[in-house]
């Protein structure tokens, strides 16, 4: 756990429980809300692109020029990620045919290329110390990479494995336990622990977004994706206010 002095130099948010909760409800907010523009409004997957790629730097920018933590801002980003994301993998696997497993193995060649390259200019991968513009930076970019993965992954599992959109994000979970599980027997570090938690948030979100917003016939609870995405917007507003008044008071002690 970081000292409350500590973490103010950090631009990335303190990992805890809360964390983990509003990176799962931010992922699931990126697949509705993906869905949203680029099915339920009909724009299609690469004008979908244009637009949530516009919103990503639109939330990015501010963070980045950020001398210092901001959990608004912060948490922007993350959904701009995940938004984004949604519409890479859809992209990739349904405009460009792709398919789920090649959108997948594209995606996470992308992403441990990202994680080569900072490992080999920093010798490390830790989250906890981000304060260079240039380290922050290949930290959105993993962040783009693992959020695009996710959705198609979390496809693959549901398409490509046949498994119900309540399976898929089983699967996930199960996969987040055990890695819970390796962190505290200590076959795991916590950055190695971080890493696959994060990727794997990622298609948990993803399936249990469709899980609220596909039809009753598809295995979905048909909530749409206009409702789910409001629901989770609602949510993580709550969530991100929660936190910036636990920050003040972090700074304040």
């Amino acid at each position: 756990m970081l000292s409350s002095n500590t973490h103010t130099l950090n631009k990335i948010a303190e990992v805890t429980l809360a964390f983990w909760v509003i990176k799962i409800v931010a992922t699931t907010l990126g697949e509705t809300t993906g869905d949203f523009i680029a099915q339920t409004l009909s724009l299609g997957y690469l004008v979908g692109l244009g637009v949530t790629g516009a919103l990503f730097l639109a939330f990015l920018l501010p963070q980045v020029s950020a001398r210092k933590y901001h959990p608004a801002l912060f948490w922007a980003a993350i959904v701009g990620t995940t938004t984004m994301g949604t519409e890479i993998s859809d992209f990739l696997d349904r405009t460009l045919h792709v398919g789920y497993l090649g959108g997948s193995i594209l995606l996470s060649a992308g992403l441990f290329t990202t994680l080569f390259v900072w490992f080999r200019r920093e010798g490390h991968l830790k989250v906890d110390a981000i304060v260079r513009r240039d380290v922050e930076i290949l930290f959105w970019i993993a962040v783009l990479f693992s959020n695009s993965l996710g959705t198609a992954f979390g496809d693959w599992l549901v398409d490509g494995l046949g498994l119900s959109y309540l399976g898929g994000a089983l699967v996930c979970l199960g996969v987040i336990a055990a890695v819970l599980v390796a962190h505290y027997t200590k076959v795991m570090n916590e950055v190695a622990v971080f890493w696959v938690a994060f990727v794997f948030t990622r298609p948990f979100g993803a399936t249990f977004g469709d899980l609220l917003t596909k039809p009753l016939a598809k295995g979905g609870l048909n909530l749409g994706t206009y409702n789910a995405s409001f629901v989770c917007l609602v949510l993580i507003v709550a969530l991100v206010v929660f936190e910036m008044r636990q920050h003040r008071k972090a700074r304040i002690a």
